[in-house]
């Protein structure tokens, strides 16, 4: 924690002395006089929006706050991701997507007010994530802006804009690391494209932003936080960039060109059959919108990448079934903020059902359930004495990891019985000394998933709490059979399948789903408690006993009934 106060100092020092030096300069710095371009804004835009900010009805991030013919700059934010919305005015989309004479006077009056009341002073609104996002907003949606308005407003907001690039940049001399870096520095690329008279700044920001995308960007295409969802966002922004370039007649950086190529396949590797992202490292719900709109730019199309070994991931398919697992350390610094403790995690599912998953991220709950969601005990995995694999503290205002699993071993291949993955992981190791590996074999015709957690412990221990946890979607409704040795889970889609592990106990207890496009919604969990120096190695298994059909609608009572009673069913197995 030392340490990383002390860089961040002397980030922020040196940023400082720049920003000083940059100011006192007084050659090669051209005022804006035009903007050039408008880029594209790829997130959905809702007209009907539009009309609740004109009734004064604000909601954002899962909260609404009414004004009551007040400025919304005024009120008491009901949250502080709420407020980071409002000050990156990235709403402006629904406004421009109403397109109507309120709509753009109503946008307009919004942004002049913010201008000159300088609500840029605001300690929310001059984050450079949310300065980043501003900029973009502004850039993209200056055609709402501009259109009709007079001439004082629009060099007003030409300045406006040219200065927030300008201070943007500056700010990237200090103390500005991971995500917001990378969000920063396209955001100002994309002003030195627009802006006339920014071709120098261009040429040097370039070089920044590709560097910066090599950087953080993994071979694999997966990203340094190792979160899906942040894989999302770059390509929502790095995507218009490369049409500007293109528009303005220019070459993108090529750092920009591969950095796409190799995030599109990395992004579906985490892709369900329902099109729903596996759950891992700060990924929550899943938009459908900004994925299709992705796929539309997706000029592969190729396969899916099975194996990101610089991420950590793997990807199991066959026929119908998805096997999704998580095998790599967790990231340190900056780029842990949002990272999980789910270590040798999985998700699992067949056809649109998705069956085993993880609880996902909160980013907008209260603290404590944000950091509950990034515990181990809400990942489908091995738990071992109600402790974490990877541990969080506070680290220069911000939730970070501070330990966790350092050697992350995996394997794979593809047997005659269908692909098998194995990994291990030692995060248990300093505080239990413990080591814990996973084998999954998913059957080549997707009918079942074998899985074996094993405890491998130094020195004598007398006994260690263990639970194996099965997360469990909120569309399965589970049962427990035979005296509790057993489960059938029951499908939307109609499938049925089973549970079982060597005749143990299953135990069936509630869990959280984050995920759900309509808010966190109530689940279940299949939980296998055992003693890890008594019972090291427990194997585990999922089976298909019948498939969807138009006889789907049968409950799980009749499922069970009819299998307790020993009745034929053609499409029962055993």
């Amino acid at each position: 924690m030392a340490q990383a106060a002390i860089g961040r100092a002397a980030r922020r020092t040196r940023g400082q002395v720049v920003g000083a030096t940059r100011r006192l300069w007084p050659f090669g710095r051209r005022p804006a006089t035009r903007l050039l371009f408008a880029p594209h804004d790829l997130r959905t835009a809702d007209p009907t929006t539009a009309g609740d900010f004109y009734a004064g009805y604000y909601a954002f991030s899962g909260r609404t706050l009414r004004t009551h013919g007040e400025s919304p700059f005024d009120a008491v934010p009901p949250s502080e991701a709420w407020a980071e919305v409002l000050y990156g005015f990235g709403w402006l989309r629904h406004m421009r997507a109403a397109d109507t004479a309120i709509a753009r006077a109503n946008a307009r009056s919004l942004v002049e007010e913010f201008i000159v009341k300088r609500r840029d002073r605001n300690e929310i609104a001059r984050r450079p994530a949310v300065a980043a996002r501003r900029l973009v907003a502004f850039l993209s949606h200056s055609p709402l802006l501009l259109e009709g308005a007079d001439h004082v407003f629009y060099e007003r907001f030409l300045r406006h804009v040219a200065k927030l690039a300008e201070w943007l940049d500056l700010a990237l001399a200090g103390a500005v690391e991971g995500a917001d870096r990378l969000n920063s520095l396209i955001a100002i690329t994309l002003a030195a494209i627009c802006l006339d008279g920014h071709d120098a700044r261009r040429r040097r920001v370039e070089t920044q932003l590709s560097d910066e995308l090599d950087e953080q960007i993994l071979p694999d295409g997966g990203h340094l936080s190792r979160n899906p969802r942040l894989l999302i966002e770059f390509l929502l922004d790095l995507l218009p960039l490369r049409e500007t370039f293109a528009a303005r007649g220019l070459e993108p950086p090529r750092g920009v060109l591969t950095a796409i190529e190799r995030m599109m396949p990395h992004l579906r590797l985490f892709r369900h059959g329902d099109g729903a992202l596996a759950l891992f490292n700060g990924m929550g719900t899943t938009p459908p919108d900004l994925m299709a709109t992705l796929a539309a730019y997706d000029d592969a199309r190729g396969r899916p990448t099975e194996h990101a070994a610089y991420s950590g991931y793997s990807r199991l398919a066959a026929e119908r079934s998805i096997v999704v697992t998580d095998a790599g350390a967790p990231p340190r610094g900056a780029n842990s903020t949002e990272a999980h403790a789910g270590c040798l995690a999985f998700e699992f599912s067949s056809g649109p059902q998705r069956i085993v998953v993880n609880c996902g991220a909160s980013r907008f709950g209260p603290p404590e359930l944000r950091l509950a969601a990034r515990s181990t005990a809400a990942h489908s995995t091995l738990v071992l004495d109600d402790r974490s694999s990877a541990n969080f503290g506070m680290v220069l205002g911000e939730m970070r990891v501070v330990s966790g699993p350092k050697d992350v071993r995996i394997a794979r291949q593809d047997n005659p019985e269908g692909p098998e993955w194995v990994a291990s992981h030692d995060g248990y190791r300093r505080s239990l000394g413990a080591v814990h590996t996973r084998r999954l074999l998913l059957a080549r015709d997707g009918a079942s998933l074998s899985g074996e957690d094993e405890v491998a412990l130094t020195g004598s221990r007398a006994s260690l709490p263990a639970a194996l946890r099965f997360h469990l979607h909120p569309n399965v409704r589970a049962s427990l059979v035979r005296d509790g040795s057993g489960a059938l889970l029951a499908l939307a889609s109609g499938e049925v399948w089973g549970f079982e592990a060597e005749g143990r106990i299953i135990a069936l207890e509630e869990s959280i789903f984050l995920a759900a496009s309509d808010g966190r919604r109530r689940t279940e969990q299949l939980v296998i408690a055992f003693d890890a120096v008594e019972t090291p190695r427990i194997t585990w298994r999922f089976s298909r006993i019948r498939t969807a059909n138009p006889r789907a609608g049968k409950t799980v009572a009749a499922a069970i009934a009819e299998r307790e009673a020993g009745e034929p069913d053609p499409d029962l197995d055993a």
